[in-house]
């Protein structure tokens, strides 16, 4: 999958939760979402984003997340 509409998608989630008062509960949520409800391959597709440009174009808050919580790729 393109990798700017996965990060598009990833940052539309990260607005979402980044709305609420805990940063790590926000962070915590854009995880748990994108675990639940990615398939497999649009989490790899944007796993291999991640690690080739750090992640280039996801808010802060999204990039700092799945970069914690490697639980997301699986």
């Amino acid at each position: 999958m393109d990798a700017q509409n996965l990060v598009r998608m990833a940052n539309r989630i990260g607005d979402f939760f980044e709305a609420m008062p805990d940063r790590q509960e926000a962070m915590s949520g854009i995880v748990q979402h994108i675990s639940r409800y990615w398939e497999a391959r649009m989490r790899r597709d944007l796993h291999k984003h991640l690690e080739s440009s750090g992640g280039n174009g996801l808010k802060e808050i999204v990039a700092e997340a799945l970069a914690e919580d490697q639980s997301w790729k699986a």
